[in-house]
């Protein structure tokens, strides 16, 4: 973690995660085999603080978050509840989470009440798109 400490401070620093932030994250996140809870809630965190995301910041959270989750195959009570608070920490739904929902669904083996109730609600909130233009 104190390898993740200090790509998070320089990451905030530039406000913005650059190229060289990507791999070394992904080999932090990943150390071990496997994204645990204290590495998926830095990177929730980090993702809330990043000023200017990227795409490929975007695709490393999602994927990181997913593996985690599903790390078993299965998304239980305690991991609905997590997933509820990551997703709506700002209040709202955006394409980016609407489409890692129906990834974590399709690729779970199991998902409890918990989760189908909570991929239900999240179906159902506007979403915040992004366009470019």
């Amino acid at each position: 973690m104190l390898r993740l400490e200090g790509l998070k401070q320089d990451i905030l620093s530039r406000g913005k995660v650059d190229s060289d932030h990507l791999e070394a994250l992904r080999e932090a996140l990943y150390e071990g085999g496997k994204v645990d809870r204290p590495k998926a809630d830095f990177l929730v965190e980090l993702h809330k603080r990043v000023q200017h995301p990227n795409p490929a910041f975007e695709q490393l959270f999602y994927r990181a978050i997913k593996d985690h989750v599903l790390v078993d195959g299965r998304i239980d009570a305690e991991e609905a509840r997590w997933l509820r608070r990551m997703l709506f920490a700002d209040g709202k739904i955006g394409d980016e989470e609407w489409k890692f929902l129906h990834e974590v669904k399709g690729e779970a083996k199991h998902t409890g009440r918990e989760f189908d109730e909570l991929f239900e609600q999240c179906m159902k909130e506007p979403r915040e798109q992004h366009t470019s233009g």
